[in-house]
């Protein structure tokens, strides 16, 4: 008896210094060779301003700037896109623009965007630990998660594809390049602008409080989101005094309590970088990077950022640019209104998001 008695006092040291070892193993491995070679860039490659020496006595009511994330093998589309932008309307304003890519841009890259723009431009490579998978996630469970999702939805298997969505849910606005500025609007490369822009939507924006503006909405692809609304629910019943109480969750909620997968399109928002940065969205984002779905799951920014507008925005703070011709391949959001389009558009308004039965626009216009 006495013999037996020791054994399962045995087994548990055995099971800690097992448990130590591995600890010390996993502290002690190798960094991953992303973040070595990151300890290696020059100055330049990770912040660099080109200032053009027209703008040097310009002022802006509005501290605001245009937000590229962008590979170096996109800078093609990616000038085209600039143009369009350009001569329908910053050609006239001179906003910033502020790059960013999580390796560092090339000579040719820069010198290409310095002159297919107006206003000045600013580089940045993305700090690895914001473009990273998270120390708390398990990584044989996101890697099994991507295997089983690849053929089933867009980006299903991608590792970097989820990246990108954690960084565009909870880094990008953090970034220093970003600290001077108030607003940001969102450009992807090879997206196209339409229609001439009238008027400075920055200014609009200001001028009458919003802190968010969209063109498309859609609805989401259900295997992406499985946990986020019951995860957004925990949230909420966590932190209930951070949800206003004239909120638009009743927008995205369907008929039987759950997410009905309506969002905005994030790959074209202008919005206030106060909002982003608020003790409301960094608290909301942290729970959300912390329960691990970007990885897990394939949750996107377009969902997070709807969620967090419906929850902490009203309505009057929220604008629709129903003007804004925009086009990212398949959808585009195409101005109505007969005369302004054959006057002002190169677009076809029959084909717009707006008469998309999947389209969740109509449904936020009547709220």
């Amino acid at each position: 008896m006495h013999k037996h008695a020791h054994q399962p006092r045995l087994t548990r040291v055995v099971l800690v210094l097992v448990a130590l070892a591995a600890a010390v193993l996993y502290l002690a491995r190798p960094p991953p060779i992303e973040k070595v070679r990151a300890l290696g860039y020059a100055p330049d490659q990770i912040r660099e301003s080109r200032l053009k020496t027209a703008n040097a006595s310009a002022t802006h009511t509005v501290r605001a700037a245009f937000v590229i994330l962008a590979r170096n093998s996109e800078l093609h589309a990616l000038r085209t896109t600039v143009r369009q932008l350009e001569d329908q309307f910053n050609a006239r304003h001179n906003y910033p623009y502020v790059f960013l890519n999580n390796e560092p841009f090339t000579d040719e890259f820069k010198h290409a965007m310095e002159w297919a723009t107006s206003g000045d431009c600013h580089f940045g490579l993305v700090p690895y630990e914001h473009w990273s998978v998270p120390s708390w996630v398990d990584n044989v469970r996101a890697k099994w998660a991507a295997a089983t999702m690849d053929e089933h939805v867009p980006y299903g298997g991608s590792s970097s594809y989820r990246k990108m969505c954690r960084f565009q849910s909870g880094f990008f606005f953090r970034h220093k390049l970003l600290d001077p500025f108030d607003y940001y609007w969102r450009v992807e490369p090879g997206v196209e602008f339409t229609c001439a822009i009238h008027g400075d939507p920055f200014r609009l924006m200001v001028e009458n409080h919003k802190s968010y503006a969209f063109t498309i909405t859609l609805r989401e692809f259900p295997a992406t989101v499985h946990s986020l609304w019951a995860t957004t629910s925990a949230f909420r019943a966590l932190y209930p005094d951070y949800v206003v109480p004239n909120n638009t969750l009743r927008w995205l909620t369907a008929d039987n309590g759950k997410y009905n997968m309506c969002h905005f399109w994030s790959n074209f928002e202008i919005a206030s970088l106060a909002f982003l940065r608020s003790k409301q969205y960094m608290a909301y984002f942290d729970f959300l990077d912390h329960a691990g779905g970007f990885f897990y799951e394939r949750w996107g920014d377009a969902p997070v950022h709807s969620l967090a507008v419906a929850m902490f925005l009203n309505k009057s703070q929220v604008h629709y640019f129903d003007n804004i011709g925009y086009y990212h391949r398949p959808f585009q959001n195409c101005p109505t209104d007969p005369g302004f389009n054959s006057q002002y558009c190169f677009c076809n308004a029959n084909r717009s998001m707006l008469h998309h039965p999947d389209s969740c626009t109509r449904a936020w216009l009547d709220l």
